[in-house]
């Protein structure tokens, strides 16, 4: 039934109620809500795909099924949800929170690791120490790991290397906190002179360490065979990897042929990093070091005395030195040291002070020698004691400044400037003994060897043997003529006149000749004593003996008391016996 078949009836028929319009109404629009036919679904998009390129197959999700409109809903009920790990907010604790949180290498197990904790743990004023003093620079160390996007493992690594000493020197030469070898040291611009030496800067050490790590991570692509190439050299490391390559072993860490040394060095940073992410389990006490920073650098435009600095700055020399251990001397080169550390609060003190400070900065300079010279002919030059001179420079007794060297001198009116960039990165001082090498001939004793004999006048048994063209260990005969290059004092030697070498050699047979002479003499006047001893002495002609005159018994008197004198002949022998002594002696 429509609205128009209806319509003609209910104008026909103008009695019935008005209520009856209106429930027509109500059911043409319900009838109208029925019949009304459900949108179109829109027609898809046609691409067309580009003959240049095939369009990559991407499989359609799966079409999900659409509940009618008369579906229930389900039921509100929990659900448990893993949530994402994400980036902590809030700021650390202190340091050690830092560290904790940057912690990313893989972790070692072994029994080595388990020795070295307990090694620690058993150790707690060591590892007290060894903490406290890295408070001045694991702030900045932390700093440069971060902005490297490196594992906070490597600022643990100056535990291992020198228990956060500075100063630290090893057997093998390698010096500064993170124990740079000279090659390796030079390979990374850490300047090494008679001034400063850059393997202890705090600020240029690190600097180079990290940049070293991270070239042998990118080579061997391990952390751990990093840290291994760090300590026994990327060379060997690399050797020990093809190694077991070829023999078809495993290649990492634990399983290469090691040194002892290289072997417990990964486990010795991972003891330290358990100690110091759970100090609780081990009973260590970690000292409270706060996230921010301990020192702030500074800049000079001049030469500074280091004196002034610590006066200027109210730091003592020997904290000034602590935070800046690669300055070796009284001087502060702007050339080529021109960043300075100094303690937080006190940089700024010192920058203040140092506006309105209007005496000299510096009263040390440097100055280079133009020849070779003594010490005493080097200080009577610069205006300074041979004793202060050799303390400033730290120069031994008994040696010469050679040519070219550099030496820290008190500044006056000609040398008052400061040290220029090359002196303060390329100053050496080298040294030559003050002594020359003369020769000399000496005899052997009876039990000698050549090498006992070079000992005997302190002169190295390898020259001897060149000298003599011997074996080190050939045994000599007493008496047996040995050439030896014996040292004598430079002084001495440069005040006698010069001579030629054909004179030198007629001068050491002369010698030489006088010499046998003499001994010549005493073996006679000896043999001549020995057989007056051991023969009665004979009457001389037309004279009788003197034992016979007065000792015989044939004088038929008592014996006279001189007879129990020596001979004359007797006392003329031993009166010559000790004149060829004396002169033996004196030759």
């Amino acid at each position: 039934m429509t609205f128009v078949s209806l319509l003609p009836s209910a104008i026909a028929r103008p009695s019935r109620s008005w209520r009856s319009l209106v429930v027509l109404g109500v059911a043409l629009a319900l009838a109208a809500c029925a019949s009304a036919p459900p949108p179109r679904p829109p027609a898809p998009a046609v691409v067309t795909p580009k003959p240049a390129a095939a369009a990559p197959v991407v499989s359609a999700p799966p079409a999900r099924a659409e509940l009618p409109p008369y579906a229930p809903l389900s039921e509100i009920a929990t659900a448990s949800a893993v949530p994402p790990p994400v980036t902590m907010l809030a700021a650390p604790l202190d340091i050690w929170d830092r560290i904790r949180r940057g912690l990313a290498m893989p972790d070692l197990e072994n029994d080595l690791v388990r020795d070295r904790e307990q090694w620690y743990a058993a150790r707690p004023d060591y590892f007290q120490r060894m903490t406290e003093r890295s408070s001045r620079y694991l702030f900045h160390i932390v700093e440069e790991i971060e902005r490297r996007n490196m594992p906070m493992e490597l600022a643990l690594l100056p535990f291992i290397e020198s228990a956060f000493n500075p100063q630290a020197v090893s057997s093998a030469r390698a010096a500064g906190m993170w124990q740079f070898m000279p090659a390796t040291g030079e390979s990374f611009d850490l300047k090494q002179n008679v001034f400063r030496d850059d393997r202890r800067d705090v600020l240029a050490s690190t600097r180079a360490a990290l940049d070293y790590l991270e070239q042998l991570h990118t080579r061997f692509g391990d952390w751990h065979l990093a840290l291994a190439a760090y300590n026994w050299g990327q060379g060997n490391v690399n050797k020990a990897v093809t190694r077991n390559q070829a023999q078809g072993l495993p290649t990492s860490y634990t399983d290469l042929n090691m040194p002892q040394e290289t072997r417990m060095y990964v486990p010795k940073l991972q003891a330290v990093k358990n100690l110091v992410a759970r100090p609780e389990a081990f009973n260590v006490q970690l000292p409270a070091i706060g996230n921010h920073p301990f020192f702030d650098t500074v800049t000079l435009e001049r030469d500074m005395d280091v004196a002034l600095i610590s006066s200027l700055s109210n730091v003592s020399e020997r904290d000034f030195r602590t935070l800046n251990p690669s300055i070796k001397q009284p001087l502060v080169m702007a050339a080529g040291t021109p960043n300075i550390l100094l303690p937080w609060d006190n940089a700024k003190v010192f920058e203040d002070r140092l506006k309105t400070f209007k005496g000299p900065l510096a009263t040390w300079t440097a100055w280079t020698a133009s020849a070779t010279l003594s010490v005493a002919q080097v200080a009577d030059q610069v205006g300074m004691s041979e004793s202060e001179l050799r303390e400033v420079n730290n120069i031994p007794p008994r040696m010469k400044v050679k040519a070219g060297s550099s030496l820290l001198v008190r500044r006056s009116g000609t040398r008052d400037r400061d040290v220029s960039e090359f002196v303060a990165d390329h100053a050496q001082l080298s040294l030559t003994p003050d002594i020359i090498l003369k020769r000399s001939v000496v005899k052997a004793r009876k039990g000698d060897n050549l090498a006992k004999l070079a000992q005997r006048y302190g002169v190295s048994p390898v020259s001897a043997a060149g000298w003599n063209r011997m074996s080190v260990n050939e045994r000599l005969k007493p008496g047996q003529r040995v050439t030896l290059m014996l040292a004598r004092p430079a002084s001495v030697a440069v005040a006698e006149p010069r001579k030629s070498s054909r004179a030198q050699s007629r001068e050491t047979v002369e010698r030489e000749t006088a010499q046998d002479r003499t001994e010549a003499r005493s073996a006679k006047g000896r043999k001549v004593a020995a057989q007056r001893e051991s023969k009665p002495e004979k009457a001389r002609p037309g004279r009788k003996s003197t034992a016979v005159a007065k000792g015989s018994p044939k004088s038929g008197g008592k014996a006279s008391a001189k007879a129990s004198k020596t001979p004359r002949g007797e006392v003329k022998v031993a009166a010559a016996n000790n004149k060829n002594g004396r002169k033996a002696r004196r030759n």
